[in-house]
């Protein structure tokens, strides 16, 4: 399937960009992992070793101060743990399950980072690290992208609660259902939003709600979404069928046989990468500095999934 997914993908025509401290904050953020708890067992470091989050990270955020791009990477962390906690531990398998983890961390996002608020009572490290990075953010001084990051982050627990119905249901969602629910659950747009935590010259949320803009935004995360989503189908395929994956869902709501639904998949995100473009080209061409930094934010993040993917041993 990874032979399939770099030949039929098409790369994005964005530059290749990577931060020069990528090595220096990779030592920074496992030690981060550890010190909480979030892995404490050799087999879970060695995983979340080879899934390189702090080289993706430095991909999407190449211009980053060295502690803006360490907050990315912590996050990113945290979110490969959070979803291999669901999909691959178990803790996802029932709503039932889930749900005092997703209320502990619930609680912890309503804290808005307070830095005088006493230590997360229940979530355990999870929740223990959620409240470090929310502080961090906190202390960027930029009230808007700390409420922007703590909403998001609600989606993406919620979300979390949605995919654990449906295993426990063993159902598979529609295409358009999928589409809508993958931009909460693949954590993409927290990420963006640290992103923007770095680079002080991203419109404000005034601008931000402009349609074309918004529009724009909500189309990376699905480039970003697809993308994992077709360079670990081999994976979630070998480890038993997963109904959260645009190859399952366009196989399912379409009956169509494997190899035509990945064929689909790649179709459509080779199209909506070319939609990307042109949108992107037609907002540069009369935006102001704010946009043009927002545009740069968002053709790092697909190139650098596009190019960390086709690396990773996350997805092998």
């Amino acid at each position: 399937m990874r032979g399939f997914a770099l030949s039929a993908l098409h790369e994005p025509p964005f530059p290749a960009r990577r931060h020069a401290a990528v090595e220096l904050v990779a030592g920074e953020s496992a030690g981060w992992v550890v010190d909480l708890g979030l892995i404490d067992t050799p087999a879970g470091l060695r995983r979340l070793a080879g899934a390189h989050p702090v080289e993706l990270a430095g991909r999407a955020c190449p211009d980053a101060s060295v502690a803006d791009l360490r907050l990315l990477a912590d996050l990113i962390s945290w979110l490969f743990v959070m979803d291999d906690a669901c999909d691959e531990d178990g803790l996802g398998a029932s709503p039932t399950r889930l749900a005092p983890t997703v209320a502990a961390l619930l609680e912890v996002l309503d804290r808005h980072g307070d830095p005088v608020a006493p230590a997360p009572a229940g979530g355990g490290p999870l929740a223990v690290a959620l409240d470090d990075l929310c502080r961090r953010a906190r202390d960027r001084g930029r009230p808007a992208l700390l409420l922007r990051l703590v909403s998001q982050l609600r989606e993406y627990l919620l979300a979390l609660l949605w995919e654990a119905a449906n295993r426990e249901h063993h159902r598979v969602p529609g295409v358009a259902e999928y589409v809508q629910m993958r931009r909460h659950t693949g954590g993409a747009r927290p990420s963006f939003t640290l992103t923007d935590l770095a680079h002080p010259d991203v419109p404000g949320p005034d601008r931000r709600a402009d349609p074309a803009l918004a529009a724009l935004d909500a189309l990376a995360a699905d480039l970003v979404c697809w993308c994992n989503d077709l360079f670990s189908y081999d994976k979630e395929r070998a480890t038993g069928p997963d109904a959260h994956n645009l190859v399952t869902t366009m196989a399912s709501e379409a009956g169509r046989g494997e190899e035509a639904a990945l064929r689909a998949a790649a179709t459509r995100f080779n199209e909506s990468l070319a939609a990307y473009v042109e949108r992107d080209a037609a907002l540069a061409a009369t935006g102001d500095e704010g946009v043009h930094a927002f545009l740069t934010t968002r053709r790092d993040w697909i190139r650098a999934t596009y190019d960390w993917s086709r690396a990773a041993t996350r997805y092998a």
